[in-house]
Formats: structure tokens, C-alpha cells, sequence
């Protein structure tokens, strides 16, 4: 019995505002136990959310590729592995779950649900920052995926987000869900909603430069589902 596209989208969503949590809950928790060091707070930051990623990969992967990001999914529907139907239920899926992964975090903490961030990210840096991390990850992706070696692609992913942490001082958002979720959360890991616009240009940037040089490195390979292969995803 093959996934239904309800069953794709609820993954998506879970997926996103668990990975949300994850990323915003460690961030609060890295604050507290790191007050004074800001290096040791994105070790901690860093080292959750890739170990979060990896798990949530492998667990939805096999129902909805587990994108768990829009340009992913624009990657994917590009490449033929995804309909436009499933790609524009993907999107509002991935940003409602994001939403309300932050929302549980800050719940978690006996925090507001909603609490706004003031973290102003805004420079030239940071945006350039967003092009090469999205540029990356996607290259990652569709490298591995396209290659026949889906099975890598989890921890692929994970390692790149790890280091990307810590190779971009925008600390690698490189998800236009993850980016809005942020905004809800006044923490380490918040981003000021002023400053959003900016980094989903930035990431759709580096998005469309990863499609367009994977393209052109391979425009003869087959459609591919991102980040697992049809086969795999419709045997749920």
C-alpha cells in the first residue's frame, strides 16, 4: 500500500517541528548551561541538532523523503521525484510544523509559546553566509541521492549541518521553514522576523545554483525522490 499524500504531508510536518524543537530546545538549554561561553553553546547547538537530524531522516524518510525544507522540495519536484501537487502541500506543511516545534520548545522551558526573537541577523555575511550553506547542502543531497546512494544520505546531511554550524557565521539556517519557525523563539537560536526575508531570498539563492550545477554535472541520470528513492518511499 503505497503513502498517501495526507500520510507525506503529516511526516513533513512532524518532522520539521520536531527538527524545530530540537534546534531551538538546545539552543535554550545550551544558554543555561553555557551562560558565559558562546563557543561551548554552539558545540552544544550543533552537536543536538546534527544528531536530531540524523534520527528524523531515518525515521521519515521511508514515508515522505523527509525533506523537512521547502528547497529540498523544489530540488526534488525540479528533478521529477516530486508532482506540483505534492511540492505545495510539502511547503505549508514543513513551515506549520516548524511553527509549532518552536512553539513546544519554548513550552518545554516554561517559556511564552509564542516569544517573538529579537536577534537582528542582518549583513552581507550572513546572506552570503545562507547562499553557500543552502548551496551545499542541496549539493550534498542531490550528489549522494543521484548517485545511487541514498542510504547515505542521512548521515551526509547530518555531518554537513554539523560542519556548516561552524564554517558559516550565520550558523548554517539553510531552510526557509527552520527560518520562519526560528522567529518564534527570543533565544540562542532565534532570528529576528526582520531579518527572514533576506535569508529565504539567500537560501532560494544557493538552492537554485545547487540544482542548476547538479544539472549540469548529470542532466542525463533518471527523476529521483529526495532523500529517498520511490521504491522505498511508497513500500509504507
Amino acid at each position: 500500500m503505497t503513502a498517501t499524500l495526507g500520510r507525506k504531508v503529516t511526516a513533513e510536518a512532524v518532522g520539521t517541528g520536531l527538527l524545530v524543537a530540537v534546534v531551538v530546545g538546545s539552543g535554550i538549554m545550551a544558554q543555561r548551561l553555557s551562560p558565559d561561553d558562546v563557543g561551548l553553546q554552539l558545540l552544544e547547538n550543533s552537536t543536538a541538532t546534527a544528531g536530531g537530524l540524523l534520527a528524523l531522516i531515518l525515521a521519515f524518510g521511508a514515508v515522505s523523503g523527509a525533506h523537512l525544507n521547502p528547497i529540498v522540495s523544489i530540488a526534488d519536484r525540479f528533478f521529477g521525484g516530486l508532482s506540483t501537487r505534492e511540492l505545495l502541500a510539502y511547503v505549508p506543511a514543513q513551515v506549520a510544523g516548524a511553527c509549532l516545534g518552536a512553539m513546544v520548545a519554548n513550552l518545554m522551558f516554561e517559556l511564552d509559546a509564542v516569544n517573538v526573537s529579537t536577534r537582528t541577523r542582518s549583513s552581507e555575511g550572513l546572506w552570503l553566509d545562507e547562499v553557500v550553506a543552502t548551496f551545499g547542502l542541496l549539493l550534498v543531497i542531490l550528489g549522494v541521492v543521484r548517485s545511487g546512494r541514498a542510504s547515505a544520505a542521512p548521515f551526509a546531511v547530518a555531518g554537513y549541518i554539523a560542519a556548516a554550524y561552524w564554517f558559516t557565521s550565520s550558523t548554517s539556517f539553510a531552510n526557509p521553514a527552520v527560518t520562519v519557525g526560528r522567529t518564534l523563539s527570543d533565544t540562542f537560536a532565534g532570528i529576528r522576523p526582520s531579518s527572514v526575508p533576506a535569508f529565504i531570498v539567500a537560501q532560494l539563492v544557493g538552492g537554485g545554483l545547487a540544482i542548476a550545477l547538479a544539472w549540469y554535472l548529470q542532466p542525463d541520470l533518471p527523476a529521483v525522490d529526495l532523500i529517498v528513492p520511490h521504491d522505498q518511499a511508497d513500500a509504507t
